[in-house]
């Protein structure tokens, strides 16, 4: 079982005055892979309040923390900047990921600075806000979260003997 936290970074959402539809994108795409969504919140783009529920995701023993929105290239877009000040490791290999699927279906997807790294034994994934690209991009990398997480708590099974489980989540996801 993934113990997932959502964390959506909105000045509207946080204040009511828009629905979170990459929120909900994100349960449903986190279904796919058993994940156990028990903690989702709204808050608005401030480097300090990210920093500080990443920290306390991290430190509450969630194995998975996908963030939604503030990823962008305006000036209140920190979630990137937020999620290094927090993290221990890069995985630089799922931010290509993200960043390719994107640039396939809109130029603009190469603003994204979405980030993804490890705190603890916590991976922390930042998505953008739409839940267009939130879709292509969690799809992106979906297939591989669970045997990051294994590796993350320390699995000692091959990469290799894992390839044929993680195609089958990929297909699976992008259904």
């Amino acid at each position: 079982m993934i113990k997932a936290a959502i964390l959506t970074i909105s000045d509207k959402g946080s204040k009511g005055e828009r629905k979170d539809e990459s929120g909900e994108m994100i349960k449903v795409l986190l279904k796919n892979i058993g994940a156990e969504i028990s903690y989702y919140k709204i808050v608005p783009d401030e480097f300090d309040i990210i920093r500080e529920e990443l920290l306390f995701l991290s430190n509450s023993n969630y194995d998975l923390v996908v963030t939604s929105g503030g990823t962008g290239v305006s000036p209140r877009d920190v979630t990137p900047e937020a999620t290094l000040s927090v993290i221990e490791k890069r995985l630089h290999g799922m931010e290509n990921a993200m960043l390719i699927e994107s640039i396939k279906h809109t130029p603009l997807g190469m603003l994204s600075r979405s980030v993804v790294g490890i705190k603890g034994k916590t991976l922390i994934v930042n998505l953008p806000g739409s839940p267009r690209a939130v879709k292509e991009n969690l799809v992106a990398v979906l297939a591989a979260v669970p045997h990051a997480l294994e590796k993350i708590r320390g699995s000692q099974s091959d990469c290799a003997e894992q390839r044929d489980r993680l195609s089958e989540w990929g297909n699976r996801c992008e259904q």
